[in-house]
């Protein structure tokens, strides 16, 4: 639908995003995606499916498993969880966890999305798992789900470990199912400031933009020697947020800067549009059914994903079936609603039965039959 220009100066370090588009930021990032969360459309990319370190950028998986233990009812906020030699033993960021302490589910979810604690990640690990081994087994399968076919997940926390790989395309498609299918997660991923162990434990988010970029809805940072300066970074605006995920920044400033000015060029750029077929949906005849029509109506939202270039050029027209036969299955194609900006095809809206129709039977025909010659006569 949108189309994608990678000029020559990507070799240079530098994103390009859709030439149809005014404006494209340049980004200084190994990698970066732009991605629209509703639709999963990808604005603008730079090698993005490179094989790289995501430093703690990994916990976007963490706690996408977390959320959905926690939204399944498989753990609760107030469970206490009691902190192992080897969750406690984690390096790099951390909330200072000691072998044998209890924390809950809850201050150890914020410990993870607001100051990135390895020691909190493993400590919920081993909660939902039993072990990190069996956690990170889970990672993997739900990468897996999600078509993320360039990562292999060695922990939970994003420590450097041989083997440790993932893509900016990847992290999009992981950051998309967090924040699309759990929404909860926001109650702590735009916290700004906040404390633990009853207020004597400081937390300030890792993620700048939650504090001064309007909308920012979070996600993750991550940084070690080897990956450089990392993010997903999530912003809604005017109902459209978006997903700029920045790998390999030279500093910490500049993975903000790149993040930032990819998020405020989609938003510059696209919006979300409401579709409507200009004319009713007529119903489509049924041969040897129980019923003589069946409706058709739009498969999935009506919403796309535009240029705002485009939106006065909008149109819509409708490509219906002539007839179908009994059995009709609810959700049975039956034509597609057509999208178009000026003379050009946008998108294609299946448009499917919003009903069963059973095939008729002999006696049904029957009478059918005799009720038609009853009325004729």
């Amino acid at each position: 639908m949108i189309k994608r220009t990678l000029a020559a100066v990507l070799c240079a370090g530098l994103l390009v995003c859709p030439a149809a588009a005014a404006g494209a930021p340049q980004v200084e990032a190994g990698a970066a995606v732009l991605m629209e969360k509703e639709t999963g459309t990808i604005l603008c990319e730079q090698n993005a499916h490179d094989k790289r370190e995501p430093a703690s950028v990994t916990k976007v998986m963490t706690l996408l498993l977390v959320m959905e233990a926690l939204d399944e009812g498989r753990i609760a906020p107030t469970d206490q969880v009691t902190v192992s030699a080897h969750a406690a033993s984690m390096g790099g960021s951390q909330v200072y966890l000691k072998e044998g302490e209890q924390m809950s589910v809850e201050e150890l979810v914020k410990a993870v999305a607001v100051v990135s604690g390895n020691d909190a990640a493993v400590a919920l690990a081993e909660h939902i798992d039993g072990s990190e081994e069996a956690f990170v087994a889970r990672m993997n399968e739900k990468a897996a789900q999600l078509g993320m076919a360039d990562t292999n997940f060695v922990n939970c926390t994003g420590l450097p470990a041989a083997g440790h790989l993932t893509s900016a395309y990847d992290i999009a498609l992981m950051s998309r199912a967090l924040i699309l299918d759990h929404s909860g997660i926001r109650a702590y991923s735009t916290i700004w400031m906040d404390t633990i162990r009853g207020g004597s434990f400081q937390l300030a988010n890792t993620n700048k933009l939650v504090r001064y970029y309007e909308g920012c809805t979070g996600l993750k940072t991550g940084s070690t020697d080897s990956a450089l300066y990392c993010l997903s970074a999530t912003a809604e605006r005017e109902g459209m947020e978006l997903i700029a995920v920045v790998l390999g920044s030279p500093t910490s400033a500049q993975r903000f800067d790149a993040a930032q000015s990819l998020l405020t060029y989609g938003f510059a750029n696209y919006t979300l549009v409401d579709v409507r077929p200009d004319q009713a949906i007529p119903p489509v005849s049924v041969s040897l059914g129980v019923a003589d029509t069946v409706q058709p109506v739009l498969e999935n939202g009506s919403r796309i994903l535009v240029e705002k270039s485009q939106l006065n050029q909008i149109s819509t027209s409708l490509q219906l079936s002539d007839g179908v036969e009994a059995p009709v299955e609810p959700g049975q194609k039956l034509g597609e609603l057509i999208v178009s900006a000026g003379d050009a095809p946008l998108q294609r809206i299946p448009l499917v039965a919003d009903q069963a129709v059973a095939r008729i039977t002999v006696p049904g025909l029957f009478l059918r039959l005799m009720k038609t010659l009853f009325l004729a006569g």
